[in-house]
């Protein structure tokens, strides 16, 4: 009987999810793992929150992990509770010991934190497989794990999620290879080459999307954390091209909440909201929630959010004292109600079009640059498609739509939160689907050539028995925007500066310029080193180590083999740094 699983994990900034296709005997059953918010209301996705106990242990994770911890966080600080913490990894140095810090600044190994999530997750779909699916004998199953990043993420960074995998117990050391690290936004752009016309929005009159071979398009991932970035073209046989290496910003949903928090601490007077939130967390945490569905609706409209009951029981005491309630401000209006035939009060807040646009003020002024760029580079593009959580923000496809409608068709998918899982466990089925991508740099390895002092530094400059030699030429292997093909392997041949040299060093090197010459100028970067044994020394010099380079994957491989020995050596890329 023939069983594989594809399941893959969406690891966002804000909010996680999976989804699985299960093959038994050529009948696929998919599903998307659905999350309960609140009594009668579930979400595609949950929080990206995880909290331990005193001693570190793994408490919960999500929806459950929030709520556990605003029940016990007034009486203890004993507890961690992490949430956005995947930002953690972005534009930062990536080391084996890296520290993170908690909600009230108490530190924790970030392997800790990310691996205990990634368990969680990982134990979450077992337990579907045993509820639902008794007749199946999980030991048997071929998993193959998707773990999506964004594609803006250097490699350091997925890495860094490899790992973290592994030591959740995805996968193990020996079957490595049964986890698949997935670029959000290319995950996003696989599942919308496959959708029709009548799976997007947006348009008032629908709008007919056809990716034929020759289409080119942008893949707008617009989530929590990041706005990731991708430009694809469709080849014959429905594969895709990228045309333009991976571009963004870290402003996506978060910075929006973010702001609308800074505002509403100036709108209420004296201190009123922090005291909110910190005397009544949940409650804060779930009006911001709505707050996140309430920004997807059409600003044009009157539009309100109601507050909850301890927020109430707050102003109402401040006005039994005649305290003022908030400082007025154009564009926000506070609306206390007293209801008809009752002592309780109802609570709103109007916030008008206008004042909606200055919360994504920021970030829709980096996505605008990033996208100019973009259309300034590639003007054959016909479609721009938004995607992820802020994208079904009214305002953001109503910019978008403003300032590029006249050059491509601006499309969003009805559902966009879920495109990148959906897209994820297609890219787990057919990785080569994206036929080939943008080197994001320059990579090389390090060599030595006979001295010239006419091209050469004296300080590089080293004398044997064979005569003079430059060590440290920056070898060039691939170049900063080259195309490099999914399963196409690079390779390349090395001798040996002695005749007598019966091991080799290969050290390899990278950079965002496109052209060095030598591998201590600026810039430059050492990522990975490994030692060929050479032990046949009887042809002297006159004798080849083949490397053999993997570029066009989601990471980076390598392989080296001394022709005369067939002696061979994995490389493998470590560019996370030891501390």
């Amino acid at each position: 009987m023939s069983r594989s699983c594809i399941v893959a994990i969406d690891f966002g900034t804000a909010y996680s999810g999976y989804a699985y296709c299960l093959t038994v005997n050529q009948q696929k059953v998919q599903r998307l793992k659905r999350w309960e918010r609140r009594a009668g209301a579930d979400t595609a996705k949950t929080p990206t929150c995880i909290l331990f106990d005193e001693n570190q242990e793994f408490m919960e994770f999500g929806y459950k992990a929030r709520d556990k911890f605003y029940e016990i966080c007034r009486n203890t600080n004993t507890y961690f509770y992490f949430k956005d913490f995947k930002m953690e990894l972005y534009k930062q140095k990536i080391t084996k010991d890296l520290v993170i810090k908690d909600v009230n600044k108490k530190p924790m190994s970030a392997m800790k934190v990310f691996s205990a999530a990634l368990h969680f997750l990982k134990e979450d779909v077992l337990k579907i497989f045993d509820k639902d699916m008794e007749s199946l004998a999980l030991d048997l199953l071929d998993f193959t794990w998707v773990l999506t990043v964004p594609a803006i993420w250097d490699i350091p960074a997925r890495q860094f999620m490899r790992e973290a995998a592994i030591q959740a117990g995805l996968v193990s050391a020996s079957t490595e290879d049964k986890l698949v690290i997935a670029l959000e936004p290319e995950a996003a752009s696989i599942r919308c080459k496959n959708l029709k016309s009548e799976d997007f929005s947006m348009n008032e009159v629908p709008v007919k999307i056809k990716l034929r071979p020759g289409t080119q398009y942008v893949v707008v991932d617009c989530g929590g954390g990041t706005i990731d970035i991708t430009v694809h073209e469709v080849l014959e046989g429905r594969a895709l091209k990228e045309l333009h290496k991976a571009s963004g910003n870290n402003k996506g949903g978060r910075l929006v909440d973010m702001k609308f928090t800074r505002c509403m601490r100036r709108f209420f007077c004296d201190g009123l909201w922090e005291e909110y939130e910190r005397d009544h967390p949940r409650e804060a945490q779930e009006f911001m929630e709505d707050f996140i569905f309430f920004r997807q609706a059409n600003p044009a409209h009157v539009r309100q959010l109601d507050f909850y009951k301890e927020f109430k029981n707050i102003v109402q005491q401040k006005q039994s004292r005649n305290e003022n309630v908030f400082n007025p401000t154009e564009g926000m209006t506070f609306h206390w109600t007293k209801q008809p035939n009752s002592e309780l009060y109802s609570a709103k807040l109007e916030i008008s079009k206008r004042k909606m646009e200055e919360f994504y003020h920021d970030t829709l002024i980096h996505l605008t640059d990033c996208l100019h760029e973009i259309m300034s580079k590639h003007s054959d593009i016909r479609y721009i498609l938004l995607v992820g959580g802020l994208s079904s923000s009214h305002i953001l496809r109503e910019h978008v739509k403003k300032e590029f409608s006249d050059r491509a068709k601006v499309m969003c998918p009805k559902i966009p939160q879920e495109v990148i899982l959906k897209g994820a466990v297609m890219f787990g089925r057919d990785q080569s689907v994206i036929r080939s991508r943008k080197s994001a740099f320059t990579y090389g390895v390090a060599v030595c050539n006979k001295y010239n002092p006419l091209k050469h530094k004296s300080r590089q400059k080293v004398t044997n028995e064979e005569g003079d030699w430059c060590e440290d030429i920056f070898s060039k292997l691939v170049g900063v925007d080259e195309d490099v093909g999914w399963n196409q392997t690079k390779e390349y041949t090395f001798s040996p500066m002695l005749s007598d040299q019966d091991a080799m060093t290969l050290s390899f090197y990278r950079t965002e310029r496109k052209n060095v010459t030598f591998v201590d100028e600026w810039g430059v970067e050492e990522v990975a080193s490994c030692d060929v044994d050479m032990p046949d020394t009887t042809k002297g010099k006159d004798r080849r180590v083949k490397l053999e380079v993997y570029f066009g994957s989601t990471e980076m491989k390598a392989k080296a083999t001394d022709l005369e020995s067939q002696s061979t050596v994995s490389v493998t890329m470590d560019f996370i740094t030891k501390q």
